[in-house]
């Protein structure tokens, strides 16, 4: 398993967040101005894009924020959502920061929290579906 940075959305990445977010997931405003200047991560099976997530820091909330974190589904269970979010945390420390929040959604916690996230007491709405942030400390 593979997992590169970029410093710009790759076709890809685009790709794998078309097809969980917007074909599975019934989501219409996936893409952003955030995704101009987030890194995004990509985890390769041999040559194939199977997982991506983006990072950004965030003034209004002081720390980098983890998101987009999404694997095709044959590719589900295999370590991949967890080899994107830990190359954004590798990501983060390497640039003097400590912390990450996300904003999980609620059917998806239990994996954060599997990887050392833990609940703060924010619930946001989007697109009809509950999301809770979440934080940890590197």
């Amino acid at each position: 398993m593979l997992v590169k940075a970029f410093n710009s959305l790759q076709k890809e990445g685009k790709d794998i967040r078309q097809k969980v977010f917007m074909e599975e997931q019934g989501f219409k405003n996936e893409f952003d101005d955030i995704d101009k200047t987030a890194v995004h991560m990509i985890a390769f099976e041999n040559d194939k894009a199977v997982a991506t997530s983006r990072l950004y820091y965030s003034e209004s909330r002081n720390c980098y924020v983890l998101g987009r974190i999404a694997v095709l589904k044959e590719f589900r269970g295999k370590d991949y959502g967890r080899a994107v979010v830990c190359g954004g945390e590798e990501y983060v420390k390497s640039h003097g920061f400590g912390t990450v929040e996300l904003s999980a959604q609620i059917k998806a916690k239990d994996f954060y929290k599997k990887l050392g996230y833990k609940e703060l007491n924010e619930i946001t709405d989007d697109e009809g579906c509950p999301h809770v942030w979440m934080r940890k400390e590197l």
